[in-house]
């Protein structure tokens, strides 16, 4: 816990913790400041690592993520519209809100894509969809006060700040709902990967189960864009991660490990925010975003280089 100010040592923290030891700003800052934004990185972190297994496998593309399928910037048109328009929303309805957002965003790439099968169309189609929904949010910001602005653009960065265990309580209901829907559906994703004609030939009706894929995803990603706004590339990395480092393609394996993976990436990008420049506080979906934005070329450069998609 070394990591920030006040500096607390091991020994400090267990009396702290266990014996309601420490000085009123150690307990503070440990418990009321630094533990809610660890936890809430590592439900967040678990929730897009899952996020990301559930798209890749379920759409047979591995460039496959909210980032880049629409969801997340359609998350944040709906999130800029109350930040900067006053919408009158209640901050309990916000996630719904803000999954609408994200189920209209996925839902148009995916009925663009005319149902074709992994390939470049789905990304490409994405990133435009994408570029339009950020166009609606710069056309909101010009709508709004400086001062809404100002705010709209730290929430877009994505960020763990300032949060606290009122946004830990509101993401747990979505975490506890989500983690194990999605953990469900590995038996599916393995049969989806063998492809549209042999998943229908086992009796799993494909297009049923993309639909419910895409929802879940989107409820989980909206749930973390209305609490941290959004935290591109951690979808993307850790199902990468995971297969590359273990070898392994069976969903059963590879969705809880992304969700741990995921918790780690978030949780250190967070810690490198708050401490490589301190004392000034980088967004961590900056950090996301600069180790995301590589792995997305060479993965690009990768499949186009690479056998026909499949």
């Amino acid at each position: 816990m070394k990591h920030g100010y006040p500096e607390i040592s091991w020994s400090s923290l267990q009396q702290l913790l266990f014996f309601n030891g420490g000085t009123e700003l150690e307990r503070v800052s440990v418990l009321e400041i630094r533990f809610p934004r660890i936890v809430l990185g590592c439900m967040a972190g678990a929730m897009l690592g899952l996020c990301g297994v559930l798209l890749q496998d379920g759409l047979r593309n591995s460039l496959a993520g909210p980032e880049l399928l629409g969801v997340s910037s359609g998350a944040s048109f709906m999130m800029a519209l109350v930040t900067v328009l006053h919408v009158p929303v209640s901050y309990g309805m916000q996630p719904w809100f803000a999954l609408l957002g994200g189920l209209i965003g996925g839902a148009v790439v995916i009925l663009a894509a005319g149902g074709r099968n992994g390939g470049i169309h789905i990304i490409l189609i994405g990133a435009a969809v994408t570029a339009i929904m950020n166009g609606l949010v710069v056309w909101v910001i010009t709508m709004g006060s400086s001062n809404s602005a100002s705010l709209l653009f730290t929430f877009l960065m994505g960020n763990l700040a300032n949060r606290n265990w009122t946004h830990v309580g509101h993401l747990l209901p979505w975490a506890l709902v989500t983690i194990p829907l999605s953990l469900s559906f590995a038996r599916s994703l393995n049969v989806l990967r063998l492809g549209s004609e042999t998943a229908e030939g086992l009796g799993l009706h494909f297009m049923r189960v993309r639909i419910y894929l895409l929802i879940v995803c989107c409820a989980m990603t909206a749930a973390v864009v209305s609490q941290c706004g959004p935290i591109g590339y951690i979808a993307l990395i850790a199902p990468h991660l995971i297969r590359s480092l273990s070898q392994q393609y069976d969903a059963k394996f590879v969705l809880p490990f992304s969700a741990m993976l995921g918790a780690v990436l978030l949780t250190t990008a967070d810690i490198l925010a708050r401490t490589m420049f301190m004392p000034r506080e980088v967004p961590v979906g900056l950090w996301t975003t600069l180790i995301g934005g590589p792995v997305i070329i060479a993965l690009f450069l990768r499949k186009l280089g690479g056998r026909p998609s499949e």
